[in-house]
């Protein structure tokens, strides 16, 4: 007998994308602050149990949410210059964070890191190793370089996500 072939869409996408929607619109309307299970479940037409039963609480709905949008199977730049390349990728971030939904969704998923690095973290120095390979700075060097300076912004400076910040920041790890 062969084992189960898992379905790609299907019911169980949308679920997801009707929770993701879900989210998405009480934070609109209310602010990530005010976003419980029991209003998403209600909103997206599903049980409470099956959006506990995936994320547990509200603040690691928030931060999956948060992180879904930055689709880590994306295609990231690899053009062969490494400078240009980091900027593109800072560049798709800044810009990702600059729209208001998408830093408050952030701000709403921080709450939920404690102590464990979030999915979101990982998959940010995944596609720095990607980017970077053998030929540059560290992944954490970037991410404290890079991603942490933009993610600071996005959480508590959102107005300083300018369209030269991704070429400041990389200036900063690879000179011009």
């Amino acid at each position: 007998m062969s084992a189960p072939v898992r379905r790609t869409g299907g019911r169980s996408a949308a679920v997801l994308s009707a929770i993701r929607y879900a989210v998405e619109d009480l934070v609109r309307e209310r602010g990530a602050e005010k976003v419980t299970i029991p209003l998403v479940a209600e909103r997206a037409g599903v049980n409470p149990t099956s959006v506990y039963r995936r994320w547990g609480d509200a603040a690691t709905l928030l931060n999956d949410i948060a992180t879904y949008r930055l689709d880590p199977d994306r295609e990231l730049p690899h053009s062969g210059d490494l400078r240009a390349d980091l900027i593109a990728w800072a560049s798709e971030i800044v810009e990702h964070y600059r729209k208001p939904l998408n830093a408050a969704i952030l701000r709403g998923g921080s709450a939920s890191a404690g102590e464990q690095e979030t999915e979101c973290l990982r998959n940010r120095r995944a596609e720095a190793l990607v980017i970077v390979g053998d030929a540059g700075p560290a992944a954490d060097e970037i991410i404290d370089g890079i991603i942490g300076p933009i993610v600071y912004r996005a959480i508590f400076l959102p107005w300083t996500l300018d369209e030269d910040l991704a070429v400041r920041l990389v200036d900063r790890l690879v000179p011009a």
